[in-house]
């Protein structure tokens, strides 16, 4: 596969994820597969366009273009999973942006996503209505039901595991200074906190 088709088809799919994302804009009933998709299509699959034109780029064989694809798509997942529980776990100085962002957007993450999975009626019922707002006044609301479900630390273990997949990918690889780098990218992905 050259260049400009991955290329091309990278572009595809990533507009492909923003018209998904879009379908999900304010939908309470997003669920974590919903939500996978969108992300797999809008960051994982550029991440992984990436990985893959570096090897390609540097004349590297088709398995080793392969695995850093493979690391590229796992490692966007782990990315976009903590970026996402920044937005709840943060602050506005460290993060950069304001607290709530994806809430006021209509953005469905996965903390939010597992906490109403996790929460009782009411309280489900009470977070349905601040989504389909946007309501940043209820942001409280939704945090406590993101502490109260465990769903931070569950997003932050999703997001381990991708980036533990990254690094499994890397394993086809000769080990060196550059792979090196490429863990520590991964394990950074999902320790940082901006």
């Amino acid at each position: 596969m050259d260049v400009q088709q991955i290329l091309a088809d990278t572009t595809n799919t990533i507009a492909e994820g923003e018209v998904l994302q879009l379908l999900h804009v304010r939908n309470p009933d997003t669920d974590e597969a919903a939500y996978l998709r969108v992300i797999e299509r809008k960051t994982a699959i550029l991440f992984a366009a990436a990985t893959r034109l570096g090897a390609l780029l540097a004349g590297a064989d088709a398995a080793t273009c392969d695995a850093l694809h493979r690391y590229g798509l796992a490692l966007g997942y782990a990315f976009q999973i903590a970026d996402d529980v920044l937005d709840y776990a943060s602050d506005a100085a460290t993060l950069g942006k304001n607290l709530g962002d994806d809430l006021a957007e209509g953005k469905m993450t996965l903390p939010l996503i597992h906490a109403m999975a996790h929460s009782d009626d009411a309280v489900r019922a009470e977070l349905r209505r601040i989504v389909e707002h946007g309501d940043l006044d209820g942001l409280p609301t939704v945090q406590a039901a993101i502490e109260r479900g465990g769903s931070l630390d569950y997003s932050r273990e999703r997001a381990l595991q991708y980036a533990r997949d990254a690094e499994a990918a890397l394993s086809a690889l000769p080990e060196n200074a550059f792979v090196a780098a490429l863990r520590g990218l991964a394990q950074y992905s999902v320790s940082r906190d901006h």
